[in-house]
Protein backbone atom coordinates (compact mmCIF):
# COMPACT_ATOMS: atom_id res chain seq x y z
CA UNK A 1 0.00 0.00 0.00
CA UNK A 2 1.41 3.58 -1.04
CA UNK A 3 -1.77 5.76 -1.42
CA UNK A 4 -1.71 6.76 2.42
CA UNK A 5 -3.01 10.01 3.11
CA UNK A 6 -1.16 12.39 5.77
CA UNK A 7 -1.96 15.53 7.49
CA UNK A 8 0.55 18.18 8.72
CA UNK A 9 0.04 20.65 10.81
CA UNK A 10 2.00 23.73 11.44
CA UNK A 11 2.46 27.60 11.31
CA UNK A 12 3.24 30.94 11.96
CA UNK A 13 6.17 31.64 11.22
CA UNK A 14 8.84 29.82 8.32
CA UNK A 15 10.07 27.86 11.16
CA UNK A 16 7.00 25.83 11.52
CA UNK A 17 6.02 25.87 8.01
CA UNK A 18 9.12 24.45 5.97
CA UNK A 19 9.74 21.58 7.96
CA UNK A 20 6.28 20.23 7.08
CA UNK A 21 6.85 21.28 3.86
CA UNK A 22 10.03 19.25 3.89
CA UNK A 23 8.61 16.29 5.54
CA UNK A 24 5.59 16.44 3.09
CA UNK A 25 8.25 16.44 -0.19
CA UNK A 26 10.34 13.71 1.11
CA UNK A 27 6.87 11.33 1.98
CA UNK A 28 5.63 12.52 -1.64
CA UNK A 29 8.88 11.48 -2.58
CA UNK A 30 8.25 7.80 -1.24
CA UNK A 31 5.01 7.92 -1.66
CA UNK A 32 4.10 9.15 -5.14
CA UNK A 33 0.05 7.99 -4.97
CA UNK A 34 -0.15 9.30 -1.09
CA UNK A 35 -3.02 12.82 -0.28
CA UNK A 36 -1.19 15.27 1.37
CA UNK A 37 -3.70 17.82 3.59
CA UNK A 38 -1.99 21.19 5.70
CA UNK A 39 -3.83 22.67 8.35
CA UNK A 40 -2.70 25.71 9.42
CA UNK A 41 -3.75 29.22 11.15
CA UNK A 42 -6.07 31.59 8.98
CA UNK A 43 -4.32 34.99 8.42
CA UNK A 44 -1.23 33.71 8.84
CA UNK A 45 1.67 32.88 6.49
CA UNK A 46 1.44 29.37 5.88
CA UNK A 47 -1.94 29.86 4.00
CA UNK A 48 0.09 31.85 1.52
CA UNK A 49 3.71 29.38 1.58
CA UNK A 50 1.65 26.45 2.15
CA UNK A 51 0.07 26.62 -1.50
CA UNK A 52 3.18 27.75 -3.19
CA UNK A 53 4.74 24.37 -1.98
CA UNK A 54 2.09 22.63 -4.15
CA UNK A 55 0.17 21.19 -1.47
CA UNK A 56 -3.56 22.24 -0.71
CA UNK A 57 -4.29 23.86 3.61
CA UNK A 58 -6.94 24.36 5.14
CA UNK A 59 -7.32 27.03 8.13
CA UNK A 60 -8.53 26.56 12.32
CA UNK A 61 -9.19 30.28 13.53
CA UNK A 62 -7.01 29.94 16.01
CA UNK A 63 -3.93 32.37 18.02
CA UNK A 64 -2.22 32.11 20.77
CA UNK A 65 -2.67 34.19 23.87
CA UNK A 66 -1.26 37.39 24.31
CA UNK A 67 0.95 37.93 27.30
CA UNK A 68 -1.27 40.83 28.35
CA UNK A 69 -4.41 41.05 28.96
CA UNK A 70 -6.41 41.91 24.91
CA UNK A 71 -9.27 41.40 23.39
CA UNK A 72 -7.63 38.48 21.23
CA UNK A 73 -7.40 36.62 24.74
CA UNK A 74 -10.73 36.97 25.61
CA UNK A 75 -11.79 35.09 22.18
CA UNK A 76 -8.92 32.37 22.48
CA UNK A 77 -12.41 30.14 24.38
CA UNK A 78 -14.22 30.53 21.41
CA UNK A 79 -11.58 30.02 18.64
CA UNK A 80 -9.90 27.20 20.35
CA UNK A 81 -13.79 25.42 20.50
CA UNK A 82 -14.27 26.74 16.75
CA UNK A 83 -11.04 24.76 15.98
CA UNK A 84 -11.45 21.67 17.85
CA UNK A 85 -14.87 21.48 16.10
CA UNK A 86 -13.44 21.62 12.92
CA UNK A 87 -10.40 19.79 13.52
CA UNK A 88 -12.90 16.47 14.14
CA UNK A 89 -14.51 17.39 11.08
CA UNK A 90 -11.17 17.74 8.89
CA UNK A 91 -10.17 14.22 10.54
CA UNK A 92 -13.10 12.61 10.29
CA UNK A 93 -13.17 13.45 6.64
CA UNK A 94 -9.93 13.07 5.46
CA UNK A 95 -9.31 9.79 7.62
CA UNK A 96 -5.34 10.24 7.94
CA UNK A 97 -2.73 6.93 8.49
CA UNK A 98 -0.80 9.83 10.33
CA UNK A 99 -0.45 13.15 11.74
CA UNK A 100 2.52 15.07 11.70
CA UNK A 101 2.74 18.06 13.78
CA UNK A 102 5.26 20.63 13.53
CA UNK A 103 4.35 23.36 16.22
CA UNK A 104 2.17 26.32 16.41
CA UNK A 105 -1.27 26.96 17.47
CA UNK A 106 -3.30 25.64 14.47
CA UNK A 107 -1.71 21.78 15.46
CA UNK A 108 -3.22 21.75 19.25
CA UNK A 109 -6.55 21.34 18.06
CA UNK A 110 -5.67 19.13 14.97
CA UNK A 111 -3.30 16.37 16.79
CA UNK A 112 -5.70 16.47 19.59
CA UNK A 113 -8.80 15.63 17.48
CA UNK A 114 -6.39 13.12 15.57
CA UNK A 115 -4.99 11.54 19.02
CA UNK A 116 -8.70 10.72 19.83
CA UNK A 117 -9.32 8.97 16.91
CA UNK A 118 -6.41 6.99 17.81
CA UNK A 119 -4.81 8.26 14.70
CA UNK A 120 -0.94 8.15 15.09
CA UNK A 121 0.85 10.90 15.57
CA UNK A 122 3.94 12.45 14.94
CA UNK A 123 5.89 15.44 16.18
CA UNK A 124 8.93 17.36 15.65
CA UNK A 125 10.03 20.14 17.90
CA UNK A 126 12.73 22.22 16.34
CA UNK A 127 14.10 24.51 19.70
CA UNK A 128 16.48 23.14 22.65
CA UNK A 129 13.38 24.63 24.42
CA UNK A 130 10.04 22.63 23.82
CA UNK A 131 7.14 24.78 22.78
CA UNK A 132 4.04 24.91 24.68
CA UNK A 133 1.69 23.26 21.86
CA UNK A 134 3.85 20.55 21.43
CA UNK A 135 4.64 19.98 25.48
CA UNK A 136 0.95 19.69 26.25
CA UNK A 137 0.36 16.84 22.87
CA UNK A 138 3.45 15.29 24.10
CA UNK A 139 2.14 12.52 26.29
CA UNK A 140 -0.45 11.30 23.23
CA UNK A 141 1.95 11.31 20.05
CA UNK A 142 3.69 8.24 19.45
CA UNK A 143 7.03 10.05 18.38
CA UNK A 144 8.98 13.04 19.23
CA UNK A 145 11.81 13.90 16.73
CA UNK A 146 14.36 16.94 18.42
CA UNK A 147 17.12 18.41 17.00
CA UNK A 148 18.78 18.77 20.78
CA UNK A 149 19.81 16.81 23.05
CA UNK A 150 18.35 17.02 26.93
CA UNK A 151 14.63 17.08 25.64
CA UNK A 152 13.59 14.89 28.61
CA UNK A 153 12.86 17.72 29.78
CA UNK A 154 10.15 18.48 28.56
CA UNK A 155 8.84 14.97 26.51
CA UNK A 156 8.98 11.06 27.63
CA UNK A 157 12.20 9.97 26.95
CA UNK A 158 10.96 6.47 25.29
CA UNK A 159 9.34 8.76 22.60
CA UNK A 160 12.25 11.31 22.19
CA UNK A 161 14.12 10.35 18.84
CA UNK A 162 16.96 12.69 17.94
CA UNK A 163 16.61 13.41 14.31
CA UNK A 164 17.67 17.23 13.95
CA UNK A 165 15.73 19.85 11.75
CA UNK A 166 14.54 19.63 8.22
CA UNK A 167 16.31 21.77 6.10
CA UNK A 168 15.10 23.04 2.23
CA UNK A 169 16.90 20.57 0.05
CA UNK A 170 18.74 23.12 -1.99
CA UNK A 171 21.03 23.78 0.98
CA UNK A 172 22.50 20.34 1.20
CA UNK A 173 23.76 20.74 -2.48
CA UNK A 174 27.10 22.70 -2.79
CA UNK A 175 26.35 26.05 -3.75
CA UNK A 176 28.49 28.44 -6.64
CA UNK A 177 29.64 31.29 -4.74
CA UNK A 178 30.48 33.31 -8.07
CA UNK A 179 26.99 32.79 -9.86
CA UNK A 180 25.48 33.66 -6.12
CA UNK A 181 27.21 36.67 -6.09
CA UNK A 182 26.46 37.28 -9.76
CA UNK A 183 22.18 36.82 -8.69
CA UNK A 184 22.47 39.59 -6.35
CA UNK A 185 24.73 41.74 -8.60
CA UNK A 186 27.62 41.91 -6.33
CA UNK A 187 31.50 42.13 -6.59
CA UNK A 188 33.24 38.67 -6.39
CA UNK A 189 36.33 40.70 -4.92
CA UNK A 190 34.21 41.86 -1.62
CA UNK A 191 33.64 40.30 1.90
CA UNK A 192 30.20 39.58 1.61
CA UNK A 193 27.44 39.89 5.12
CA UNK A 194 24.10 38.48 5.36
CA UNK A 195 21.76 39.64 7.46
CA UNK A 196 18.83 37.59 8.41
CA UNK A 197 15.88 38.33 10.45
CA UNK A 198 13.24 35.88 10.03
CA UNK A 199 10.85 35.41 7.80
CA UNK A 200 8.82 38.64 8.60
CA UNK A 201 12.00 40.51 10.07
CA UNK A 202 13.02 41.50 13.35
CA UNK A 203 12.80 45.48 14.05
CA UNK A 204 15.52 45.57 16.19
CA UNK A 205 18.50 43.75 13.72
CA UNK A 206 17.25 46.12 10.80
CA UNK A 207 17.64 49.25 12.99
CA UNK A 208 21.44 47.97 14.18
CA UNK A 209 21.87 47.09 10.73
CA UNK A 210 20.59 51.17 9.53
CA UNK A 211 23.14 52.36 12.38
CA UNK A 212 26.27 50.59 11.33
CA UNK A 213 26.40 51.08 7.79
CA UNK A 214 29.00 53.69 8.05
CA UNK A 215 30.58 51.08 10.44
CA UNK A 216 30.39 48.53 7.66
CA UNK A 217 31.89 51.05 5.16
CA UNK A 218 34.79 50.74 6.99
CA UNK A 219 35.37 47.30 5.98
CA UNK A 220 34.33 47.73 2.13
CA UNK A 221 32.22 45.40 2.78
CA UNK A 222 28.86 44.99 0.73
CA UNK A 223 25.41 43.68 2.38
CA UNK A 224 22.28 41.31 1.55
CA UNK A 225 19.86 42.14 3.91
CA UNK A 226 16.91 40.76 4.48
CA UNK A 227 14.62 43.30 6.18
CA UNK A 228 11.21 41.39 6.08
CA UNK A 229 7.84 42.56 4.43
CA UNK A 230 7.11 44.47 7.31
CA UNK A 231 9.93 46.74 7.36
CA UNK A 232 10.48 46.54 3.73
CA UNK A 233 9.50 50.13 2.38
CA UNK A 234 11.55 52.03 5.67
CA UNK A 235 14.57 50.42 4.83
CA UNK A 236 14.52 49.95 0.70
CA UNK A 237 16.01 53.41 0.45
CA UNK A 238 19.60 51.81 1.22
CA UNK A 239 19.55 49.78 -1.78
CA UNK A 240 22.22 50.21 -4.04
CA UNK A 241 24.93 48.64 -5.90
CA UNK A 242 27.06 47.63 -2.36
CA UNK A 243 23.69 47.19 0.16
CA UNK A 244 20.75 44.80 -0.96
CA UNK A 245 17.67 45.35 0.82
CA UNK A 246 14.95 42.65 0.18
CA UNK A 247 11.50 41.84 1.85
CA UNK A 248 12.33 37.98 1.08
CA UNK A 249 14.81 35.54 0.03
CA UNK A 250 13.51 33.45 -2.83
CA UNK A 251 17.17 31.85 -3.23
CA UNK A 252 18.40 31.25 0.75
CA UNK A 253 20.97 28.81 -0.96
CA UNK A 254 22.15 31.73 -3.15
CA UNK A 255 22.27 33.64 -0.28
CA UNK A 256 24.31 31.43 1.75
CA UNK A 257 26.73 30.65 -0.85
CA UNK A 258 27.51 34.57 -1.17
CA UNK A 259 27.73 35.16 2.44
CA UNK A 260 31.32 35.66 4.23
CA UNK A 261 29.85 36.20 7.27
CA UNK A 262 26.13 36.18 8.66
CA UNK A 263 24.17 37.60 11.16
CA UNK A 264 20.75 36.23 12.42
CA UNK A 265 18.18 35.50 14.92
CA UNK A 266 18.73 32.41 16.25
CA UNK A 267 15.45 30.46 15.43
CA UNK A 268 15.37 26.84 15.40
CA UNK A 269 15.19 26.59 11.21
CA UNK A 270 17.96 29.21 10.91
CA UNK A 271 20.34 27.77 13.48
CA UNK A 272 20.15 24.17 11.56
CA UNK A 273 20.02 25.81 8.57
CA UNK A 274 23.55 27.66 9.40
CA UNK A 275 24.62 24.77 10.57
CA UNK A 276 24.36 22.95 7.08
CA UNK A 277 26.10 26.15 5.54
CA UNK A 278 29.09 26.08 7.76
CA UNK A 279 29.54 30.00 7.47
CA UNK A 280 30.87 32.08 10.59
CA UNK A 281 27.46 33.40 12.05
CA UNK A 282 26.59 35.96 14.88
CA UNK A 283 23.13 35.07 16.68
CA UNK A 284 21.06 37.86 17.97
CA UNK A 285 18.49 36.07 19.05
CA UNK A 286 14.94 37.60 20.17
CA UNK A 287 13.51 38.25 23.48
CA UNK A 288 10.66 38.45 22.86
CA UNK A 289 9.44 34.88 21.71
CA UNK A 290 8.12 31.88 24.28
CA UNK A 291 10.28 30.64 26.96
CA UNK A 292 12.98 32.72 25.50
CA UNK A 293 13.95 29.56 23.48
CA UNK A 294 15.84 31.58 20.47
CA UNK A 295 18.34 32.80 23.43
CA UNK A 296 18.84 28.48 24.52
CA UNK A 297 19.06 28.05 20.79
CA UNK A 298 21.95 30.41 20.32
CA UNK A 299 23.73 29.37 23.42
CA UNK A 300 23.60 25.56 22.60
CA UNK A 301 26.12 26.62 19.67
CA UNK A 302 27.94 29.69 21.79
CA UNK A 303 29.11 27.07 24.38
CA UNK A 304 30.92 24.98 21.38
CA UNK A 305 32.94 27.82 19.77
CA UNK A 306 30.05 27.24 16.99
CA UNK A 307 29.02 30.46 16.90
CA UNK A 308 28.56 34.05 18.72
CA UNK A 309 26.03 35.24 20.16
CA UNK A 310 25.40 38.38 21.04
CA UNK A 311 22.11 39.91 23.14
CA UNK A 312 19.98 42.58 22.15
CA UNK A 313 20.74 44.69 25.28
CA UNK A 314 24.32 44.37 24.75
CA UNK A 315 24.06 45.40 20.82
CA UNK A 316 25.18 49.45 21.65
CA UNK A 317 27.74 48.64 24.25
CA UNK A 318 29.72 45.00 22.29
CA UNK A 319 28.65 44.82 18.96
CA UNK A 320 31.21 46.89 17.07
CA UNK A 321 34.10 45.32 19.03
CA UNK A 322 32.76 41.88 18.13
CA UNK A 323 32.53 42.01 14.57
CA UNK A 324 35.64 43.74 14.10
CA UNK A 325 37.65 41.55 15.90
CA UNK A 326 35.64 38.65 13.60
CA UNK A 327 36.30 40.10 10.64
CA UNK A 328 39.91 40.58 11.31
CA UNK A 329 40.79 36.97 12.30
CA UNK A 330 40.46 34.82 9.50
CA UNK A 331 41.23 31.74 12.21
CA UNK A 332 37.83 32.70 14.14
CA UNK A 333 36.16 32.71 10.98
CA UNK A 334 37.48 29.12 10.03
CA UNK A 335 36.80 27.92 13.64
CA UNK A 336 33.20 28.97 13.90
CA UNK A 337 32.74 27.93 10.55
CA UNK A 338 33.98 24.30 10.85
CA UNK A 339 32.27 23.98 14.48
CA UNK A 340 29.06 24.52 13.52
CA UNK A 341 29.24 22.87 10.47
CA UNK A 342 30.55 19.86 12.98
CA UNK A 343 26.74 20.10 14.47
CA UNK A 344 24.89 19.56 11.18
CA UNK A 345 22.49 16.86 10.76
CA UNK A 346 21.79 16.45 7.16
CA UNK A 347 19.61 13.69 6.82
CA UNK A 348 17.44 14.98 9.05
CA UNK A 349 14.24 14.71 7.02
CA UNK A 350 15.17 11.20 5.86
CA UNK A 351 15.28 10.43 9.60
CA UNK A 352 12.12 11.91 11.00
CA UNK A 353 10.18 10.24 7.63
CA UNK A 354 11.71 6.95 8.76
CA UNK A 355 10.19 7.06 12.27
CA UNK A 356 7.09 7.69 10.47
CA UNK A 357 7.06 4.45 8.01
CA UNK A 358 7.58 3.01 10.69
CA UNK A 359 4.32 3.88 12.38
CA UNK A 360 2.80 3.05 9.05
CA UNK A 361 4.36 -0.47 9.10
CA UNK A 362 3.29 -0.82 13.00
CA UNK A 363 -0.23 0.58 12.60
CA UNK A 364 -1.32 -0.69 9.11
CA UNK A 365 -0.16 -3.34 7.48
Amino acid sequence: MDNYRFILSGGGTGGHIYPAIAIANELKERYPKAEFLFVGAKDRMEMEKVPEAGYEIVGLWISGLQRKLTLKNAMFPIKLISSLMKARSIVAKFKPHVVIGTGGFASGPLLKMASHKSIPCVLQEQNSFAGITNKLLAKKAQKICVAYDGMERFFPSDKIVKTGNPVRSDLLKNGNSEEAIEFFGLETSKTTLLVLGGSLGARRVNQLIEQKLEFFKNFEMQIIWQCGKLYYDAYKKYNSDSIKVLSFLNRMDFAYSAADIIISRAGAGSVSELCIVGKPAIFIPSPNVAEDHQTKNAEALATRNAALMIREKDLDENFNDMFSNLYVSKNKQEELAGNIKGLAMPNATKHIVDQIEKLLKKEWT
